[in-house]
C-alpha cells in the first residue's frame, strides 16, 4: 500500500514538473511579429468637413401668406426671366376685402365733396371738411396696403436662372416660409461645408480640398477654399467655408460630401503607418527582441503619420502595435 501511495506521489510530481515546463515554455515562446520600415514621401495636415453642393448664384421663393396654390408653371428644368410668374395663389378673400375699401373710399370721396360744397356756402365748418378728407386719405393708404399684400398671392422669379426644382401641386397648401421653387445657375458650382471652431484657424482661403463623394466612389475630386464666414454658429460651434469647384466637377447641386482640406504639406518625410503607433510610441525589431521606443510626431494623417525624429530609416517596426507586448520581449519576425 505505501509503496502505490510513494507511486502515485511521482507520477503527480511528474506530472507538476510538465506542466510547469510547458507553461514555462509556452510563456517564453517568441511572438510571431510583422514589421515594416518607415518611407519616404508628402504628409499632409488636414482639417474634415461636411458640406453640400450648391450654386454660387441662387435663390429660393417662398410663400409669404397661407393659401391654396391655384396655378403653378410647368418650368423645373427650364430658364425663367426675372418677374416671370412662377405660381399664383388663391386671392379670392384678399380681392373681395380691397373691393371693399374701394367701396369705403367711393363713399368717402363723395363724403368729402358733399362737404366741400357746403364750405363753401358756409353751411358746413372747415374742422368737418378736415375730418372727410382724413378719412378719404386713410381709404387711399388701406387700399395701398391691401394691394400690396394681394402682390404677395403671386409668386415671381426673383433672378433670371433655371429653376433647378419645383416643391408644391395645385390645390395644396402653401405654408409661409415653405420654399416652392429654387431659381439658380447650374454652373458654376461650390459646396457649403461646416468645420469645428477648434479646427477653422488652421483653414485658409486658397488652400486645396480633397471630396469624397458616395456617389463617385474611388474617383478622385478637388476644389479650393473660396472664403470663410466671418461669424460662427455659438450653438453648433461651427464656421461656414466655401470652397469652389471646377466648371467640369460631376458633382450635382444637393449631394452631400465629405472634405478633407489640405492645411499644410510636409515633403519627403519620414512616414510611418498609423496603425504601427500608439501615441508617440512604436516597437522596433532588434535582433529577437521588440523594444519600446518614443518618437517625435509630426503630421498625423488618415493612412500615415509624420516621423520627426527617434527612429532610423532602417528600423524595423512592428505593426500593428502590439498593445500585450512588452519592451524586450522575445519575437520572431514572420518572413524575416
Amino acid at each position: 500500500m505505501g509503496d502505490a501511495v510513494k507511486f502515485a506521489r511521482l507520477l503527480l510530481a511528474a506530472a507538476a514538473v510538465l506542466v510547469a515546463g510547458g507553461a514555462f515554455w509556452f510563456l517564453t515562446k517568441p511572438a510571431a511579429v510583422v514589421t515594416v520600415s518607415p518611407g519616404r514621401g508628402d504628409a499632409a495636415e488636414v482639417v474634415y468637413a461636411t458640406g453640400t453642393t450648391e450654386p454660387r448664384n441662387w435663390a429660393k421663393v417662398t410663400a409669404l401668406v397661407r393659401e391654396r396654390i391655384v396655378e403653378r408653371c410647368d418650368c423645373e428644368g427650364r430658364r425663367v426671366e426675372q418677374g416671370q410668374i412662377l405660381a399664383r395663389l388663391d386671392s379670392a378673400q384678399a380681392e373681395a376685402t380691397l373691393a371693399e375699401l374701394r367701396a369705403r373710399q367711393k363713399l368717402a370721396t363723395a363724403e368729402h365733396d358733399r362737404l366741400a360744397v357746403l364750405v363753401e356756402r358756409n353751411v358746413m365748418s372747415q374742422q368737418a371738411l378736415d375730418r372727410a378728407r382724413s378719412e378719404m386719405g386713410q381709404a387711399s393708404a388701406l387700399i395701398a396696403g391691401q394691394t400690396a399684400r394681394l402682390e404677395n398671392h403671386v409668386l415671381r422669379a426673383p433672378m433670371r436662372g433655371t429653376v433647378l426644382r419645383r416643391d408644391g401641386e395645385i390645390g395644396e397648401i402653401a405654408e409661409p416660409g415653405a420654399v416652392l421653387f429654387w431659381i439658380g445657375e447650374a454652373r458654376p458650382l461650390r459646396i457649403v461645408a461646416e468645420v469645428n471652431e477648434e479646427d477653422i484657424p488652421q483653414v485658409e482661403p486658397g488652400q486645396r480640398a480633397l471630396i469624397r463623394a458616395d456617389a463617385f466612389p474611388g474617383r478622385p475630386l478637388e476644389g479650393t477654399v473660396e472664403s470663410i464666414t466671418p461669424k460662427g454658429d455659438p450653438v453648433a460651434k461651427t464656421y461656414r467655408v466655401y470652397v469652389a469647384l471646377p466648371d467640369d466637377t460631376p458633382l450635382l447641386i444637393g449631394m452631400t460630401v465629405e472634405l478633407n482640406i489640405i492645411t499644410r504639406v510636409a515633403r519627403n518625410a519620414l512616414l510611418l503607418p498609423v496603425a504601427a503607433v500608439q501615441g508617440n510610441a512604436v516597437y522596433v525589431a532588434e535582433g529577437d527582441r521588440a523594444r519600446r521606443r518614443e518618437l517625435a510626431i509630426g503630421i498625423r494623417g488618415t493612412g500615415d503619420i509624420e516621423v520627426l525624429s527617434g527612429l532610423p530609416e532602417q528600423a524595423r517596426v512592428i505593426v500593428p502595435f502590439p498593445d500585450k507586448l512588452a519592451d524586450g520581449a522575445r519575437i520572431k519576425v514572420q518572413g524575416g
